[in-house]
């Protein structure tokens, strides 16, 4: 034996080795584990672990790159979108975690738990530095931030009291007092201090949380309130309800603009337990989560069923339906039940346990596909917890049984996990340089991300090869040209190069550029910044050179004049001889 390795609490499920043998992939399902040991150096090459438990809601942030979500297994983590991988995850949480939400003008993040806390994260840290408590013991399930993050709302099922607490200060401001049933949602409009709220008493409430008279104006519905959405305008609700209805609601006149019924959208997916076709089930008949795209346009909407619902807001027409899921392992994704397997004690899936079903369990005997039947199993249900629309319109994300799902408009490939290959080395990169493969020895330098070997790649990329490059680079790594281009342009003399680097990116990738322009605005900034800095340079260097030039052509005029009279002076000497 070489070497004992550890890594996990459950067992493992699969492991692979490189061609080389160094490095060994291990893999765990029931945690969701990805380990890439190394065993010659005994050390960690990658490192990845997802929830092991279901997903209750997720925000993007405000560039849009970034993910968080929250899950019933205690924790929170933050995903970068570009790579999928997770960046950091955070524990402090000592029961499942129901809400995150992001502050609009600051990296503070706000999470809402069922152990009785609201913690506030710094995002530039990665710390908590703020805990918000109830005077009595709560289970928070709903979450809404103040648009400036001053002020932070939580929402219980335990109590029909809307709780608010000062960020600055940690202290509990106020309880609203309205509702006669537990809070299920809550929004605070982007634009003022107003919040909404939807409760189990059929009613949605429209707060002003900073008035004193703490007077509200209800919306009666006919059902349970399930999710509440506002219009990025501030102008409308969308309110979803036990009894599939979804309506839109008007804030400043507090009367019902539109409506629509969702039963026949959401309802799909037949369960293994159902007596009831998918079409006839009342279970799965309503959304638990809405969200509006960023010019309001149109709402996506998911609940208990394997569909993803997108709406015209104006017509109120369908205009997609999104499958998250065709694994026929969970419930609700089969439209109809195989009558073979239906015996007089009912379905076989109950009795008889599959390979997914089965992972974990104390096979005793050799060859038995029984398992324990003193042990509980239950098929996880395939659902949509949580969706969310990305600040840059483009793209938006739900949160399922299957895991977190992204959806975007862009039709390039964007994903780009780290290549783990043996030839991606600082020799094979300057190899690739000699042999003026300049694209693939960037992308090298790009991955292996050594300050002074991107340096020196870029410096020798001659100027006839910049606008071939910058086509041909994949859109994955424009967001770290543009960083490279703005660091050399700040510290090289080089001024029309890099000029030319600049003028190509945004000449080739200029409708890119604006449509993910949110996502890339620290890059932006740091080009703006740079080409101001230029410019103001060579204004005063204009400036100078201007003065320096008018003193020049003065002495030249001056010693012009001098020597046309000294020619005059001369020649009427000679014609006085």
């Amino acid at each position: 034996m070489i070497h004992t390795l550890s890594i996990s609490q459950q067992g493992i499920d699969d492991i692979a080795i490189n061609q080389s043998g160094d490095w060994l992939a291990l893999g765990a399902a029931k945690l969701g584990q990805l380990l890439v040991w190394e065993w010659q150096s005994e050390s960690y090459i990658l490192k990845q672990q997802g929830h092991f438990d279901a997903i209750n809601d997720l925000v993007y942030s405000r560039e849009g790159n970034r993910v968080v979500t929250a899950a019933d297994d205690g924790k929170v983590k933050v995903w970068d979108i570009q790579s999928g991988f997770c960046i950091v995850t955070f524990t402090e949480h000592s029961s499942g975690v129901t809400a995150c939400k992001f502050a609009q003008k600051s990296n503070v993040l706000f999470t809402a738990s069922l152990d009785g806390s609201v913690r506030a994260w710094d995002l530039i840290r990665y710390r908590n530095f703020r805990t918000f408590s109830a005077p009595t013991r709560l289970s928070f399930s709903s979450l809404a931030v103040d648009p400036s993050g001053d002020v932070v709302c939580a929402g219980s099922q335990n109590s029909s009291n809307i709780h608010i607490w000062s960020v600055q200060t940690g202290q509990l401001l106020d309880q609203l007092a309205g509702h006669e049933g537990p809070v299920s949602s809550l929004a605070f409009a982007p634009f003022g201090g107003t919040l909404v709220s939807g409760s189990w008493d059929h009613t949605v409430r429209i707060w002003d949380v900073f008035d004193r008279t703490q007077s509200s104006e209800a919306l009666h519905l006919q059902s349970d309130i399930t999710a509440v959405s506002i219009r990025p305008d501030s102008q409308q609700i969308a309110v979803s309800t036990l009894n599939g209805q979804l309506t839109f609601w008007s804030i400043t006149a507090a009367t019902q603009s539109a409506g629509l019924d969702s039963r026949r959208d959401v309802s799909g997916g037949r369960k293994l337990g159902d007596r009831r076709t998918a079409a006839n089930a009342a279970g799965s008949k309503h959304f638990n989560c809405l969200s509006y795209s960023l010019d309001g346009s149109c709402i996506i909407a998911g609940g208990n069923s394997k569909y993803l619902c997108l709406y015209d807001v104006l017509t109120g027409s369908l205009l997609k339906k999104y499958t998250v899921s065709v694994n026929l392992s969970l419930e609700g994704t089969q439209e109809y039940l195989n009558s073979r397997t239906l015996t007089e004690a009912g379905p076989a899936g109950f009795f008889m346990g599959d390979a997914e079903s089965s992972v974990g369990e104390d096979r005793t005997m050799p060859g038995s596909r029984r398992g324990d039947f003193s042990s509980r199993r239950v098929r996880p249900e395939v659902r949509v917890t949580a969706v969310a629309f990305s600040p840059t319109g483009s793209a938006f994300c739900a949160a399922s049984t299957e895991g977190l799902l992204l959806y975007s408009l862009d039709h390039a490939w964007r994903f780009d996990p780290f290549d783990l290959g043996l030839d991606i080395t600082r020799a094979s990169a300057l190899t690739s340089l000699e042999e003026r493969q300049y694209l693939r020895a960037l992308v090298m330098g790009f991955r292996l991300n050594e300050s002074s070997l991107l340096k020196r790649i870029f410096e020798a990329i001659p100027l006839t090869e910049i606008r071939r490059l910058v086509k041909e680079l994949p859109t994955v790594y424009l967001t770290r040209l543009i960083r490279l281009v703005a660091q050399t342009t700040d510290a090289s003399p080089h001024l029309e190069r890099n000029l030319r680097w600049i003028e190509t990116l945004l000449s080739t990738h200029g409708p890119y550029l604006k449509d993910h322009m949110t996502a890339l605005s620290q890059e932006l900034r740091a080009a703006q910044r740079v080409i101001g800095a230029i410019q103001t340079d060579l204004t005063r260097v204009a400036d100078e050179n201007a003065y320096v030039l008018d003193y020049v052509l003065a002495q030249l005029a001056s010693k012009s004049e001098a020597s046309k009279a000294v020619t005059a002076n001369g020649y009427h000497s000679v014609l006085e001889t």
